[in-house]
């Protein structure tokens, strides 16, 4: 992306910041998931409109993700000494450096292209060895064999839509799952939705902030991705944004399956 195109969307909130035209950096694969039975227009489809933002602003979308921490008592839950864990959308790593050193090999599948090339240089620039293999796949047919994994995980991106998971997409997670093992939603959307599908529910208590490098960067990301709470940042003038002031569940909960065949 050229640098007047960065410049004319700065300070646009996500919803406004791509048009119709931008949908053509979707690959076929990943127009006929996410555009099937939809508008087109990220104006009107916000989910389209992360989609965009994946793909166009990749290092935009990271900068808010490292500002939106784990709840510690989440990274606790995690088990150790696994010999296989597959991570379902891994983005640019969110969960992905805290799984690296609990099994032998993580195979972490990830959609989009620009994502990938950032976790792979977080990846290096880590040097935790080679037990990481990051690889294109999406949720409705995961690269990977039958029952190959002890844990199967996805964090803040499965949702009961199609283009992002659904039925489909849990029902390949869950093949993947080797008989005994743990299928792990982290932050996940739609809580009852995964309650009717066996899935149990566990959430740690404690307030959470969204932490940036300086409130100039707060209020430039929140202004994008949380508009209606910009003059409350504002007024704070702290480079910690709590939850609450967001009206959003913070990222300190988690729904798990174990296996049986």
């Amino acid at each position: 992306m050229i640098a007047s195109e960065t410049l004319l969307r700065r300070g646009r909130e996500l919803r406004t910041r791509y048009t119709t035209e931008d949908v053509g950096v979707l690959t076929q694969d990943e127009a006929r998931r996410f555009l099937a039975g939809r508008t087109g227009d990220p104006r009107t489809d916000v989910t389209l409109a992360w989609e965009l933002l994946y793909r166009l602003e990749p290092e935009l979308y990271d900068r808010l993700v490292n500002a939106e921490r784990l709840h510690p008592g989440v990274i606790g839950w995690l088990p150790d000494d696994l010999e296989r864990i597959v991570e379902v959308a891994a983005g640019t790593g969110r969960l992905t450096l805290e799984l690296v050193h609990r099994a032998r090999e993580v195979v972490a599948i990830e959609p989009a292209a620009p994502l990938r090339e950032i976790l792979n240089r977080k990846l290096a620039e880590a040097d935790l060895g080679d037990p990481t293999r990051v690889t294109h796949g999406f949720f409705d047919q995961l690269p990977v064999t039958d029952d190959c994994a002890d844990m199967v995980v996805a964090c803040s991106a499965l949702t009961p839509m199609p283009g992002h998971g659904g039925e489909a997409g849990l029902a390949e997670m869950e093949r993947a799952c080797r008989p005994g093992g743990c299928v792990l939603i982290v932050w996940p959307n739609e809580v009852r939705w995964l309650a009717a599908r066996g899935y149990r529910y566990v959430r740690f208590d404690g307030e959470m902030s969204l932490e940036f490098a300086n409130h100039e960067e707060a209020a430039e990301l929140i202004e994008i991705f949380y508009p209606s709470a910009l003059a409350e940042v504002r007024r704070r003038g702290s480079r910690r944004v709590p939850y609450d002031v967001l009206g959003t569940n913070p990222p300190r909960d988690l729904a798990f399956k174990v296996i049986s065949r």
